[in-house]
């Protein structure tokens, strides 16, 4: 599908601000650095607001994170450091994004795209650190990597839908909402589980007299 020189539809602009939140939540770094080559290359049509990713400078300087990131997200124990200190970059950025989608359409749209993109992103992004948490607590690393390679192919795929698929973007998205509403509850009760088991003290054996 050729989406070059399309101008999106309100229902694209959604689907790109909701998509990018949610993206920015997993893999921010490649958002930026995908979307902001593909514009450049114009292969994608972005909004007016969007197209300050298209600069070299800053797709490059994406480029060299996410280059980072790719390794970074796959070792046991650093990928839940790199999550804890993302915490304070994802969430902020999934926001700017979105509101970013609608800038020229009033402070009204940019205010609420910025809170539904940094929703999605604080979803996707605690998600995903818990299911680290609960994956590292197993002592091989494969399953780290199959998890990291398995995000980077999903986000991958999302940023191609918001574009050539708004609708169907939108309503994946809805199913993803629900499932982290039902995800999210057990895997911190998970990771409570065991940070509990780790810190209750062992109880030790007393001689008698």
């Amino acid at each position: 599908m050729d989406i070059t020189h399309l101008p999106l539809d309100f229902a694209g602009l959604l689907a790109l601000a909701a998509g990018l939140g949610w993206a920015a939540g997993l893999r921010l770094y490649t958002v930026i650095f995908v979307v902001g080559l593909a514009g450049y290359l114009e292969v994608v049509f972005l909004p007016p607001g969007l197209r300050l990713l298209q600069h070299p400078l800053v797709f490059g300087a994406a480029g060299l994170m996410l280059f980072i990131e790719f390794f970074a997200d796959k070792i046991p124990w650093l990928d839940s450091a790199w999550d804890t200190v993302h915490t304070f970059i994802r969430i902020p950025a999934g926001a700017a994004l979105a509101a970013m989608v609608f800038g020229g359409q009033g402070i009204e749209w940019q205010t609420a795209m910025a809170v539904l993109g940094g929703t999605l992103a604080a979803g996707t992004h605690f998600t995903k650190a818990g299911a680290r948490a609960m994956i590292n607590t197993s002592p091989e690393p494969f399953s780290n990597i199959a998890a990291s390679i398995g995000e980077d192919l999903v986000v991958l795929g999302g940023l191609w839908l918001m574009f050539a698929h708004p609708w169907i973007m939108l309503g994946l998205l809805a199913l993803v909402v629900a499932l982290m509403l039902w995800l999210l509850p057990r895997l911190w009760r998970g990771i409570a589980g065991v940070v509990s088991r780790f810190a209750l003290p062992r109880p030790t054996a007393r001689g008698h007299s």
